[in-house]
């Protein structure tokens, strides 16, 4: 017996060297597991500031916060942005790992959402510290490129989903949203550049051109949100580690009413009074059905969370639940300007708090499991 149990013991002793190398290895070299997903924390950051910027009551001190937490994400911005680019360079098998998994692959979508969230914050907040001109100049930069990536990828990620891979009815999850909801982004904040760009058919074009990205991302969406619904309703919840997902319907439907709301501020810019007033009819026919419909699904989302929350290991999913409630806010605070309505002011009001509340939560686990090591040892 004391032959066999140190014959295991020397036999062990070498894997348990290769694992505790390996170990070592990983934690000298965290850039090799930075996944696309990491750029949801620049979209949960930002849009904290963004909602605060046209929130319907200004409380004191808010707009100096929010410009606060919009430098906060442009730095984590322009620090990600280094890593990632670091990451490609060092680790290009890993890179490319990301994706042809049928699950991260998803998340490429969050890049372009970051880059436009800033730089949609640059215009509304960044304006009092770098000045209108240069504030400008960098949201075009920034939504240009959003936009280039977030096309890229609302076409390139489902026609590999298609030709690359097989799902099963169980495997639909609101990561699919994420790909396809770029131009959504685009639509909503490519409205404030409407303004900037030199009237005539430059300014018709760009109307016109996030109207059609309105258009690309609400049926794609809407689309996938039925997968979504059927999974949930014949298959039951996703798996603990991935319940967060299901927050992510709310981001295009938010962003949708959003849109809508933006774009008929715009509309009297660059089209004639006729077509302008049509548009801000259709932001309350579109708009209000659609607040209605991501009301119900925000209950549902806060219903299936409570009901997994003893069983739910923090991840990078979590940042779900900031995002997509930050676009139901401006969401709210857009059919607030176009109706009046004091219902859409307390919910957009009401929903700012459970997000900043989210986000404080969020960032702290974020910033502690970094510290210990444990979100850069995997891509999670």
């Amino acid at each position: 017996m004391t032959t066999v149990t140190f014959r295991r013991t020397v036999e062990a002793a070498p894997a348990a060297s290769r694992q505790a190398s390996a170990a070592a290895v990983e934690g000298r070299e965290p850039l090799r597991h930075l996944a696309p997903n990491w750029f949801a924390v620049v979209m949960g950051t930002g849009i904290v500031a963004n909602a605060a910027a046209t929130l319907p009551a200004q409380f004191p001190a808010l707009r100096p916060a929010a410009t606060v937490i919009w430098a906060l994400a442009a730095g984590l911005l322009v620090v990600l942005a280094g890593a990632w680019l670091l990451h490609w360079r060092r680790y290009p098998e890993e890179a490319r790992a990301h994706g042809r998994n049928p699950v991260m692959m998803q998340f490429y979508g969050a890049l372009p959402m970051a880059l436009m969230t800033v730089g949609a914050g640059t215009l509304l907040l960044g304006k009092d510290v770098i000045g209108l001109s240069a504030a400008v100049a960098v949201d075009w930069v920034l939504w240009s490129v959003g936009t280039v990536i977030g096309l890229g990828t609302a076409a390139s990620i489902p026609y590999r989903m298609i030709t690359r891979h097989n799902f099963n009815p169980d495997s639909a999850f609101g990561g699919w949203l994420m790909p396809v909801v770029p131009p959504m982004v685009s639509a909503a904040l490519g409205a404030l550049l409407v303004p900037h760009t030199p009237a005539g058919q430059l300014r018709l074009t760009m109307f016109v051109a996030c109207l059609a990205m309105f258009g690309l991302s609400l049926i794609a969406a809407f689309v996938t949100t039925t997968l979504i619904w059927s999974r949930l309703l014949h298959h039951g919840l996703p798996p603990v580690g991935m319940v967060a997902t299901v927050w992510l319907v709310l981001g295009p439907l938010g962003q949708g009413v959003t849109a809508a709301g933006s774009l008929a501020n715009v509309a009297p810019s660059a089209l004639n009074s006729s077509d302008a007033a049509g548009f801000q009819m259709f932001s309350l026919l579109f708009g209000i059905p659609t607040w209605g419909f991501a009301m119900l699904w925000l209950a549902l989302a806060v219903a299936v969370t409570w009901h997994a929350r003893k069983s739910m290991p923090f991840n990078m999913t979590w940042w779900g639940f900031t995002f997509p409630v930050g676009c139901c806010v401006t969401g709210s605070t857009a059919l607030f300007q176009h109706t009046g309505a004091d219902l859409f002011a307390v919910t957009a009001v009401a929903l700012y708090a459970l997000l900043v509340a989210a986000w404080a939560v969020v960032a702290a686990k974020t910033v502690g499991a970094v510290m210990r090591g444990e979100l850069l040892a995997t891509a999670r």
